[in-house]
């Protein structure tokens, strides 16, 4: 009898236990959730086959991670070196869904204690994480890459309020993201750009969008291909409008300016923005270069809605985030992934991410094309 793969999820929230559930619900895992919250274990508990243990926020983690082989951290992003620390010491190999620039390389200085098969590989959501995989794909087919250029939303299906928007996931990565310095290449150099900045409209299929900076969705793909690409930047989609009124919220009214007022800003938005499961996920990616000579476009476009999985209806953002988070896991723990330290996601080749069991929802019709520019 196969042994089972052993699993911890740290947070029992949308995302944990989506991921929680997509594990599950093959009988080759077995999974254990860990969290404050008693009340978000039981609801948990009660849909899927899942071990949960209640945890206190200062506890050592150590203890409930012996005899694991891998851990995700799914909870606030400031957790995660305390969550990487204690998989370092148990021997799990370590996965996360932060977007947080510095979060990234206090995990990367952790991996540097990495045994034999075990890896440290945050940032492995929707992005960063499958659109960073997704351009690092398109990007290999130059001989000479140009430019690279990232855009990826979470959007309400039906808009009701003047921001056109609704909470989909983390109150405090959307924060972080739309006040934090944006990484990106420009004319060759490593570049710190404003978030919120960089304004631009394009349509899709018939809809009218617009897209600007946000911090943390590239990844590590500027390390990557530094050296090898004029421009490459990475742009969060929202319907038209959205963009203004949250520089007037952020920057005029200063509430991005300190933790404290962040704070403030979490409260109203959670208070103010109701949650939906009727969202749509747009990823968009074009880059241009030369192939045989000739400059060429590539772009792969694609929507992910809604659906139903497992009999339980799932968010977007919801499965998107959950699917790329376990097909990472699974990857991993079937070998085919680097075997020790800090991995980055474009060590996940595209084809094996769609032909993966979790990786399959990215797997959608699309508008894909490649034309000489």
């Amino acid at each position: 009898m196969r042994a089972l793969n052993q699993v911890t999820i740290v947070g029992a929230g949308k995302i944990g236990g989506s991921i929680a559930k997509l594990l599950a619900n093959f009988p080759d895992y077995q999974v254990s959730v860990l969290d404050t919250n008693e009340r978000a274990l039981a609801a948990l508990n009660g849909k899927v086959r899942v071990i949960t243990r209640q945890i206190k926020a200062d506890d050592d983690l150590l203890p409930f991670l012996q005899g694991q082989q891998a851990v995700m951290a799914a909870t606030a992003f400031d957790q995660n070196h305390h969550i990487a620390r204690a998989a370092l010491a148990a021997g799990a190999s370590y996965f996360d869904l932060t977007e947080d620039v510095a979060t990234t390389r206090a995990v990367r200085k952790i991996a540097q204690g990495a045994t034999d098969g075990q890896i440290f590989m945050p940032q492995c959501g929707l992005a960063p994480g499958f659109i960073g995989i997704l351009a690092h794909d398109i990007a290999r087919r130059f001989e000479q890459v140009d430019t690279v250029k990232m855009r990826v939303g979470a959007l309400p299906q039906y808009p009701s309020n003047a921001l056109k928007y609704n909470l989909t996931w983390s109150t405090d990565g959307l924060i972080n993201e739309y006040c934090n310095p944006c990484e990106a290449i420009h004319h060759g150099r490593s570049i710190n750009l404003q978030a919120l900045e960089g304004l631009e409209h394009f349509a899709l299929d018939g809809l009218e969008y617009e897209a600007f900076n946000t911090s943390g969705g590239l990844g590590t793909l500027c390390e990557t291909w530094a050296g090898q690409v004029n421009n490459m930047d990475y742009k969060t989609v929202r319907y038209i409008g959205h963009r203004d009124l949250m520089d007037f919220v952020i920057n005029d009214l200063r509430m991005g300016a300190t933790p404290e007022k962040r704070r403030q800003l979490k409260h109203i938005l959670e208070d103010a923005l109701p949650i939906t499961l009727q969202d749509v996920v747009l990823i968009f990616v074009t880059a241009t270069g030369y192939i045989q000579g000739q400059f060429r476009q590539i772009t792969d476009a694609r929507k992910i809605y809604h659906q139903t999985i497992h009999g339980e209806v799932w968010s977007a953002i919801q499965l998107t985030t959950a699917a790329a988070a376990a097909t990472a896991i699974d990857l991993h723990l079937t070998g085919q992934l680097p075997s020790r330290g800090f991995v980055s996601q474009d060590s996940i080749a595209l084809h094996a991410l769609l032909s993966n069991r979790f990786g399959q929802y990215y797997a959608v019709d699309r508008f894909a094309q490649e034309v000489p520019v």
